[in-house]
């Protein structure tokens, strides 16, 4: 890693047990995005990072390799969701999630905060926790800071996260500082039940709504505890993306400089790009596959949507500069047919050429910092975004 403003310098290791520990370090940084590299057990993953998420431990319609030659180093797995099945018990006892599904990068996993957030209607919360009924068969459970803590050391992840509370935006003030201090409070019982065996670490997330001082009071509370990394938690939840931009503007320099900031949930490739000029390193979504399942295709020209019968007779590949096993073999026509016929080829097809779409996008930003030149290559982005979809030939 090089650059005009770069440091080699910040960096933190946690101990871990004769494993490699679990590292971050900068190693450039043009305004306010870094260049960086995370290490764990498993391997590096260059940042700024993307990460597919994998939520029962596969990324849907791809496989392992598929995923690791598209670029990605680190894969999100979800903690809620493994733990009703198949059990986190039962991945432990097959020897931890990175054998059960076949992966060999890093993986962290989400601790469920956010999805018995979005059990809005089964569930319930206190202070000890959150007590809700399965999406799958209908039995209650109790999820804990220590509940989650112990699922996600028995899948075995890299990276952990604190079990927060989420709430939906916009929200009330006083709604938003008793969900980041009930957060604050189980975020210490996390830090307490969190053993980090292996090199594991363990991120906080700081929360607080779009209240910047409710923000500061979250990164504060969170940097007194102490943990590996720090998350920002409780945005892309229906705020429109000018007042994400000026959330994170006012609250990311809030977290630690030498420990990686990943931004949860987020996004379009706008929402990275422009979160990544405020300083954040890691980012997952479930947009990429998602699209790759509902025909649309993210592309240098902006989105593409497979359905419509404008590329039923168009010979061209998806995208002529990419070089995903998509476009380098198939036509938008084919693609579209696919689509239009259900073929279930249309799903994986889109999902590789998304993901490596994302994957080249992250690169690009990684050079771009090192050259000094991220300004130029978020306008050069938003021109060719403005452009629109490729113009059919006469």
């Amino acid at each position: 890693m090089t650059g005009g403003d770069s440091t080699d310098t910040d960096h933190i290791s946690v101990a871990s047990g004769g494993a490699a520990a679990f590292e971050f370090r900068v190693g450039a940084i043009d305004g306010s995005a870094r260049r960086g590299r995370v290490r764990t057990a498993h391997g590096t993953a260059e940042t700024p990072a993307f990460m597919p998420v994998g939520t029962l431990g596969t990324v849907k319609a791809v496989l392992p390799c598929q995923l690791r030659r598209s670029g990605a180093e680190i894969m999100l797995a979800n903690a809620y969701h493994l733990m009703l099945r198949p059990g986190a018990e039962r991945v432990a006892e097959l020897g931890g999630l990175h054998r059960f599904c076949g992966w060999d990068g890093s993986i962290l996993t989400d601790s469920g905060g956010f999805q018995v957030y979005s059990l809005s209607d089964i569930r319930k919360v206190d202070e000890e926790g959150v007590r809700f009924r399965s999406h799958t068969d209908g039995r209650m459970h109790m999820l804990t800071p220590e509940r989650s803590m112990e699922v996600q050391e028995l899948l075995g992840s890299d990276i952990a996260m604190v079990f927060d509370e989420c709430i939906g935006l916009p929200a009330t003030r006083s709604d938003a500082a008793s969900a980041m201090r009930r957060s604050l409070r189980w975020a210490a019982r996390c830090r307490d039940a969190f053993r980090g065996d292996g090199g594991r670490a363990l991120f906080g997330i700081q929360q607080g709504g779009t209240e910047i001082d409710l923000r500061a009071e979250s990164a504060e509370g969170l940097v007194e505890i102490g943990f590996d990394g720090y998350a920002v938690g409780g945005l892309a939840v229906g705020e429109p993306q000018e007042e994400r931009f000026r959330v994170l503007e006012e609250t990311v320099p809030l977290l630690p400089a030498d420990r990686p900031r990943y931004l949860m949930g987020v996004g379009k490739p706008s929402d990275i790009v422009g979160a990544v000029a405020r300083g954040v390193d890691m980012f997952d979504c479930v947009l990429p596959s998602r699209s790759g399942r509902t025909a649309q295709a993210w592309t240098r020209r902006g989105a593409v949507n497979l359905r419509n019968a404008r590329h039923a007779s168009d010979p061209r590949p998806l995208d002529p500069e990419c070089t995903c096993p998509c476009c380098s073999s198939t036509s938008r026509a084919f693609l579209h047919h696919l689509v239009r016929t259900k073929e279930i080829g249309a799903s994986v097809l889109l999902t590789l050429h998304n993901l490596h779409y994302y994957q080249e996008l992250m690169a690009a930003m990684r050079g771009a910092i090192e050259a000094g030149r991220l300004e130029a290559l978020q306008q050069e982005f938003q021109a060719a975004e403005s452009g629109g979809d490729l113009p059919i030939p006469a």
